[in-house]
Protein backbone atom coordinates (compact mmCIF):
# COMPACT_ATOMS: atom_id res chain seq x y z
CA UNK A 1 0.00 0.00 0.00
CA UNK A 2 2.83 2.41 0.76
CA UNK A 3 4.17 2.01 -2.79
CA UNK A 4 0.73 2.78 -4.21
CA UNK A 5 0.35 5.87 -2.04
CA UNK A 6 3.82 7.13 -2.97
CA UNK A 7 3.06 6.63 -6.68
CA UNK A 8 -0.03 8.78 -6.44
CA UNK A 9 1.72 11.39 -4.34
CA UNK A 10 4.40 11.61 -7.03
CA UNK A 11 1.74 12.07 -9.72
CA UNK A 12 0.01 14.70 -7.60
CA UNK A 13 3.18 16.70 -7.01
CA UNK A 14 4.12 16.48 -10.68
CA UNK A 15 0.73 17.84 -11.70
CA UNK A 16 0.96 20.67 -9.19
CA UNK A 17 4.43 21.54 -10.46
CA UNK A 18 3.16 21.60 -14.03
CA UNK A 19 0.18 23.76 -13.13
CA UNK A 20 2.52 26.12 -11.31
CA UNK A 21 4.72 26.38 -14.40
CA UNK A 22 1.88 27.04 -16.81
CA UNK A 23 0.79 29.94 -14.60
CA UNK A 24 4.10 31.67 -15.27
CA UNK A 25 3.70 34.46 -17.89
CA UNK A 26 5.08 33.39 -21.25
CA UNK A 27 4.98 29.64 -20.54
CA UNK A 28 3.01 28.29 -23.50
CA UNK A 29 0.72 31.30 -23.45
CA UNK A 30 -1.88 31.74 -26.17
CA UNK A 31 -5.41 33.04 -26.35
CA UNK A 32 -7.08 29.69 -25.61
CA UNK A 33 -4.97 29.12 -22.53
CA UNK A 34 -6.48 32.21 -20.90
CA UNK A 35 -10.01 30.81 -21.13
CA UNK A 36 -11.59 28.91 -18.25
CA UNK A 37 -12.05 25.20 -18.75
CA UNK A 38 -15.67 24.13 -18.21
CA UNK A 39 -15.73 20.73 -16.47
CA UNK A 40 -18.65 18.57 -15.36
CA UNK A 41 -17.79 15.84 -12.88
CA UNK A 42 -20.42 13.11 -12.61
CA UNK A 43 -20.00 11.48 -9.21
CA UNK A 44 -22.27 8.52 -9.95
CA UNK A 45 -23.54 8.20 -6.39
CA UNK A 46 -25.90 10.26 -4.26
CA UNK A 47 -25.10 13.39 -2.22
CA UNK A 48 -23.94 12.36 1.23
CA UNK A 49 -23.10 8.81 0.19
CA UNK A 50 -19.97 7.52 1.91
CA UNK A 51 -18.10 6.68 -1.32
CA UNK A 52 -19.61 9.45 -3.44
CA UNK A 53 -18.69 12.11 -0.88
CA UNK A 54 -15.00 11.21 -1.01
CA UNK A 55 -14.99 11.33 -4.82
CA UNK A 56 -16.73 14.70 -4.75
CA UNK A 57 -14.22 16.05 -2.25
CA UNK A 58 -11.35 15.03 -4.49
CA UNK A 59 -12.95 16.78 -7.46
CA UNK A 60 -13.64 19.94 -5.41
CA UNK A 61 -10.05 20.02 -4.13
CA UNK A 62 -8.75 19.75 -7.69
CA UNK A 63 -11.05 22.62 -8.67
CA UNK A 64 -9.79 24.73 -5.78
CA UNK A 65 -6.17 24.14 -6.74
CA UNK A 66 -6.87 25.09 -10.35
CA UNK A 67 -8.77 28.13 -9.10
CA UNK A 68 -9.99 30.57 -11.73
CA UNK A 69 -8.59 28.36 -14.51
CA UNK A 70 -11.72 26.18 -14.36
CA UNK A 71 -15.45 26.23 -13.80
CA UNK A 72 -16.29 22.94 -12.11
CA UNK A 73 -19.80 21.55 -11.77
CA UNK A 74 -20.35 18.41 -9.68
CA UNK A 75 -23.42 16.33 -10.54
CA UNK A 76 -24.79 13.46 -8.43
CA UNK A 77 -26.69 10.30 -9.35
CA UNK A 78 -28.00 7.30 -7.41
CA UNK A 79 -25.62 4.59 -8.69
CA UNK A 80 -28.13 4.04 -11.47
CA UNK A 81 -26.57 3.57 -14.94
CA UNK A 82 -29.71 4.63 -16.81
CA UNK A 83 -30.03 7.74 -14.67
CA UNK A 84 -26.38 8.61 -15.31
CA UNK A 85 -26.92 8.13 -19.05
CA UNK A 86 -29.66 10.75 -18.88
CA UNK A 87 -27.43 13.09 -16.85
CA UNK A 88 -24.64 12.59 -19.39
CA UNK A 89 -26.93 13.64 -22.25
CA UNK A 90 -28.06 16.69 -20.28
CA UNK A 91 -24.40 17.52 -19.58
CA UNK A 92 -23.56 17.27 -23.29
CA UNK A 93 -26.29 19.80 -24.03
CA UNK A 94 -24.43 22.30 -21.82
CA UNK A 95 -21.39 22.07 -24.17
CA UNK A 96 -18.68 21.85 -21.49
CA UNK A 97 -15.03 21.33 -22.37
CA UNK A 98 -15.03 17.98 -20.60
CA UNK A 99 -17.10 15.46 -18.66
CA UNK A 100 -15.76 12.90 -16.17
CA UNK A 101 -18.07 9.90 -15.94
CA UNK A 102 -18.46 6.53 -14.28
CA UNK A 103 -18.03 4.16 -17.22
CA UNK A 104 -21.43 2.53 -17.22
CA UNK A 105 -22.33 0.56 -20.32
CA UNK A 106 -25.49 2.68 -20.53
CA UNK A 107 -23.34 5.78 -21.19
CA UNK A 108 -21.12 4.21 -23.86
CA UNK A 109 -23.55 4.80 -26.80
CA UNK A 110 -23.37 8.57 -26.20
CA UNK A 111 -19.60 8.91 -25.75
CA UNK A 112 -18.80 9.12 -29.46
CA UNK A 113 -21.39 11.86 -29.96
CA UNK A 114 -19.86 13.90 -27.14
CA UNK A 115 -16.34 13.53 -28.54
CA UNK A 116 -17.58 14.45 -32.02
CA UNK A 117 -18.90 17.67 -30.47
CA UNK A 118 -15.41 18.42 -29.16
CA UNK A 119 -16.15 17.44 -25.54
CA UNK A 120 -13.37 15.62 -23.70
CA UNK A 121 -14.68 12.49 -21.99
CA UNK A 122 -12.74 10.60 -19.34
CA UNK A 123 -13.79 7.86 -16.94
CA UNK A 124 -13.44 7.11 -13.26
CA UNK A 125 -14.47 4.23 -10.97
CA UNK A 126 -15.61 1.97 -13.86
CA UNK A 127 -13.70 1.78 -17.14
CA UNK A 128 -14.93 1.79 -20.73
CA UNK A 129 -11.96 -0.10 -22.14
CA UNK A 130 -12.87 0.00 -25.84
CA UNK A 131 -13.68 3.72 -25.75
CA UNK A 132 -10.47 4.43 -23.84
CA UNK A 133 -8.36 2.60 -26.41
CA UNK A 134 -10.11 4.39 -29.29
CA UNK A 135 -10.01 7.91 -27.86
CA UNK A 136 -6.94 7.91 -25.61
CA UNK A 137 -5.26 10.50 -27.85
CA UNK A 138 -8.21 12.83 -27.20
CA UNK A 139 -7.84 12.68 -23.42
CA UNK A 140 -9.98 9.65 -22.69
CA UNK A 141 -8.38 8.18 -19.58
CA UNK A 142 -9.34 6.13 -16.56
CA UNK A 143 -8.77 6.64 -12.84
CA UNK A 144 -9.92 3.76 -10.70
CA UNK A 145 -9.45 0.17 -9.79
CA UNK A 146 -9.03 -2.69 -12.23
CA UNK A 147 -12.39 -4.32 -11.57
CA UNK A 148 -11.67 -8.05 -11.80
CA UNK A 149 -8.18 -7.81 -10.31
CA UNK A 150 -9.45 -5.81 -7.33
CA UNK A 151 -12.18 -8.35 -6.66
CA UNK A 152 -9.80 -11.26 -6.97
CA UNK A 153 -7.25 -9.58 -4.69
CA UNK A 154 -9.81 -9.05 -1.94
CA UNK A 155 -11.31 -12.53 -2.28
CA UNK A 156 -7.93 -14.24 -2.14
CA UNK A 157 -6.77 -12.16 0.84
CA UNK A 158 -10.06 -12.75 2.70
CA UNK A 159 -9.73 -16.52 2.28
CA UNK A 160 -6.10 -16.50 3.39
CA UNK A 161 -6.51 -14.19 6.38
CA UNK A 162 -9.69 -15.82 7.63
CA UNK A 163 -8.21 -19.30 7.36
CA UNK A 164 -11.35 -20.53 5.57
CA UNK A 165 -11.35 -23.09 2.77
CA UNK A 166 -12.80 -26.49 1.91
CA UNK A 167 -16.15 -27.08 3.59
CA UNK A 168 -16.68 -23.41 4.49
CA UNK A 169 -19.34 -21.11 3.10
CA UNK A 170 -19.34 -17.53 1.84
CA UNK A 171 -21.89 -15.01 0.63
CA UNK A 172 -20.91 -12.30 -1.85
CA UNK A 173 -23.39 -9.42 -2.03
CA UNK A 174 -22.56 -7.61 -5.23
CA UNK A 175 -23.46 -6.49 -8.74
CA UNK A 176 -22.57 -9.54 -10.76
CA UNK A 177 -25.19 -8.78 -13.42
CA UNK A 178 -23.51 -5.49 -14.43
CA UNK A 179 -21.38 -6.17 -17.56
CA UNK A 180 -18.32 -4.14 -16.47
CA UNK A 181 -18.94 -3.28 -12.83
CA UNK A 182 -19.84 -6.91 -12.19
CA UNK A 183 -16.31 -8.05 -12.98
CA UNK A 184 -15.28 -7.11 -9.45
CA UNK A 185 -17.97 -9.36 -7.97
CA UNK A 186 -16.89 -12.18 -10.29
CA UNK A 187 -13.27 -11.69 -9.21
CA UNK A 188 -14.23 -12.12 -5.55
CA UNK A 189 -16.26 -15.24 -6.30
CA UNK A 190 -13.52 -16.83 -8.40
CA UNK A 191 -10.88 -16.29 -5.71
CA UNK A 192 -13.09 -17.72 -2.96
CA UNK A 193 -14.06 -20.74 -5.03
CA UNK A 194 -10.40 -21.39 -5.90
CA UNK A 195 -9.74 -21.44 -2.15
CA UNK A 196 -12.36 -24.17 -1.81
CA UNK A 197 -15.27 -22.21 -0.36
CA UNK A 198 -18.88 -22.74 -1.41
CA UNK A 199 -20.07 -19.30 -2.60
CA UNK A 200 -23.60 -17.94 -2.77
CA UNK A 201 -23.90 -14.65 -4.66
CA UNK A 202 -26.69 -12.21 -3.81
CA UNK A 203 -27.47 -9.36 -6.23
CA UNK A 204 -27.74 -5.85 -4.79
CA UNK A 205 -31.18 -4.48 -5.62
CA UNK A 206 -31.68 -0.97 -6.97
CA UNK A 207 -33.29 0.06 -3.67
CA UNK A 208 -30.26 -1.13 -1.66
CA UNK A 209 -27.88 0.31 -4.25
CA UNK A 210 -29.51 3.71 -3.73
CA UNK A 211 -29.69 3.49 0.09
CA UNK A 212 -27.67 0.82 1.90
CA UNK A 213 -29.94 0.97 4.97
CA UNK A 214 -32.63 -0.68 2.84
CA UNK A 215 -30.46 -3.78 2.96
CA UNK A 216 -30.88 -4.37 6.70
CA UNK A 217 -33.98 -6.60 6.42
CA UNK A 218 -32.51 -8.30 3.33
CA UNK A 219 -29.30 -9.21 5.16
CA UNK A 220 -31.07 -10.20 8.38
CA UNK A 221 -33.46 -12.50 6.54
CA UNK A 222 -30.66 -14.02 4.50
CA UNK A 223 -28.45 -14.81 7.49
CA UNK A 224 -31.35 -16.29 9.44
CA UNK A 225 -32.00 -18.73 6.61
CA UNK A 226 -28.29 -19.38 5.97
CA UNK A 227 -26.66 -19.89 9.39
CA UNK A 228 -23.83 -21.84 7.74
CA UNK A 229 -22.24 -18.67 6.29
CA UNK A 230 -18.69 -18.11 7.55
CA UNK A 231 -17.67 -15.14 5.41
CA UNK A 232 -19.55 -12.17 3.93
CA UNK A 233 -18.20 -9.87 1.22
CA UNK A 234 -20.12 -6.69 0.42
CA UNK A 235 -19.12 -5.51 -3.05
CA UNK A 236 -20.22 -1.90 -2.62
CA UNK A 237 -18.73 0.95 -0.62
CA UNK A 238 -22.01 2.04 0.99
CA UNK A 239 -22.90 -1.54 1.94
CA UNK A 240 -19.46 -2.05 3.45
CA UNK A 241 -19.94 1.16 5.44
CA UNK A 242 -23.19 -0.39 6.79
CA UNK A 243 -21.65 -3.80 7.46
CA UNK A 244 -21.49 -3.40 11.24
CA UNK A 245 -25.16 -2.42 11.31
CA UNK A 246 -26.04 -5.42 9.14
CA UNK A 247 -24.19 -7.81 11.41
CA UNK A 248 -25.69 -6.38 14.59
CA UNK A 249 -29.22 -6.49 13.13
CA UNK A 250 -28.67 -10.16 12.28
CA UNK A 251 -27.61 -10.83 15.90
CA UNK A 252 -23.99 -11.54 15.01
CA UNK A 253 -21.13 -10.79 17.39
CA UNK A 254 -17.77 -9.34 16.26
CA UNK A 255 -15.66 -12.03 14.60
CA UNK A 256 -18.58 -14.50 14.47
CA UNK A 257 -18.59 -14.10 10.69
CA UNK A 258 -15.59 -12.79 8.75
CA UNK A 259 -16.58 -9.51 7.10
CA UNK A 260 -14.85 -8.10 4.03
CA UNK A 261 -15.71 -5.39 1.54
CA UNK A 262 -14.62 -2.44 -0.53
CA UNK A 263 -13.80 1.17 0.20
CA UNK A 264 -13.04 3.07 3.36
CA UNK A 265 -15.29 5.50 5.17
CA UNK A 266 -15.45 6.68 8.80
CA UNK A 267 -18.10 4.02 9.50
CA UNK A 268 -16.00 1.29 7.88
CA UNK A 269 -12.92 2.35 9.83
CA UNK A 270 -14.90 2.14 13.07
CA UNK A 271 -16.23 -1.30 12.06
CA UNK A 272 -12.67 -2.55 11.54
CA UNK A 273 -11.70 -1.18 14.95
CA UNK A 274 -14.70 -2.84 16.61
CA UNK A 275 -14.09 -6.20 14.90
CA UNK A 276 -17.22 -6.38 12.76
CA UNK A 277 -15.33 -5.76 9.52
CA UNK A 278 -12.05 -7.60 9.04
CA UNK A 279 -10.69 -6.59 5.65
CA UNK A 280 -11.30 -3.85 3.08
CA UNK A 281 -9.80 -3.12 -0.32
CA UNK A 282 -9.44 0.63 -0.57
CA UNK A 283 -9.73 1.89 -4.16
CA UNK A 284 -8.83 5.41 -2.99
CA UNK A 285 -11.90 7.24 -4.35
CA UNK A 286 -10.44 10.66 -3.52
CA UNK A 287 -8.06 10.16 -6.45
CA UNK A 288 -10.98 9.17 -8.66
CA UNK A 289 -12.38 12.63 -8.03
CA UNK A 290 -9.15 14.61 -8.04
CA UNK A 291 -7.26 13.27 -11.04
CA UNK A 292 -10.00 13.29 -13.74
CA UNK A 293 -10.47 17.03 -13.23
CA UNK A 294 -6.77 17.53 -13.94
CA UNK A 295 -6.99 15.08 -16.87
CA UNK A 296 -9.63 17.23 -18.57
CA UNK A 297 -7.78 20.46 -17.78
CA UNK A 298 -4.45 19.23 -19.14
CA UNK A 299 -6.04 17.75 -22.26
CA UNK A 300 -8.02 20.90 -23.03
CA UNK A 301 -5.11 23.25 -22.44
CA UNK A 302 -2.12 21.20 -23.58
CA UNK A 303 -3.50 18.25 -25.59
CA UNK A 304 -2.29 15.59 -23.16
CA UNK A 305 -3.54 12.10 -23.98
CA UNK A 306 -5.56 10.01 -21.55
CA UNK A 307 -3.88 8.64 -18.42
CA UNK A 308 -4.73 5.20 -17.06
CA UNK A 309 -4.23 5.08 -13.29
CA UNK A 310 -4.98 2.06 -11.09
CA UNK A 311 -6.11 3.21 -7.64
CA UNK A 312 -7.34 -0.12 -6.26
CA UNK A 313 -4.35 -1.73 -4.62
CA UNK A 314 -4.51 -1.12 -0.88
CA UNK A 315 -5.75 -3.67 1.69
CA UNK A 316 -6.80 -2.30 5.07
CA UNK A 317 -7.46 -4.32 8.21
CA UNK A 318 -6.79 -4.31 11.96
CA UNK A 319 -3.01 -4.18 11.44
CA UNK A 320 -2.98 -0.82 9.64
CA UNK A 321 -6.32 0.86 10.41
CA UNK A 322 -4.72 3.14 13.01
CA UNK A 323 -2.71 4.84 10.27
CA UNK A 324 -5.62 5.19 7.85
CA UNK A 325 -8.54 5.95 10.20
CA UNK A 326 -7.73 9.67 10.69
CA UNK A 327 -7.71 10.17 6.92
CA UNK A 328 -11.02 8.33 6.64
CA UNK A 329 -12.52 10.68 9.23
CA UNK A 330 -11.37 13.62 7.11
CA UNK A 331 -13.09 12.16 4.05
CA UNK A 332 -9.85 11.64 2.14
CA UNK A 333 -9.48 7.82 2.42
Amino acid sequence: MKKSVMTHVTIFLAVLLFVGLVAVPGFGADEKKDEKVEIIYMVGGPPGGSFASIKARGARDAGRILGDRVNLKIVYGNWNPQNDAKIFQESMAMSPDGIAVVGWGAIEPFVEEAIDRGIIVTTQNVALTDMEEKYKSKGFGYVGQEQYASGYTLGKAAAERSGLGEGDNAMVWGLKSEPVRGQRTRGVIDALEEAGLEVDDLEISSAVDKDASNGIPVFTGYMQSHPEIDLVVTDHGALTATQEEYFKSAGLDPDEVYGAGFDLSPATARAIESGYTDLVLDQQPYLQGFLPVFQIYLTEKYQFSGLHIDTGSGLVGPSNIDIIAPLAEEGIR
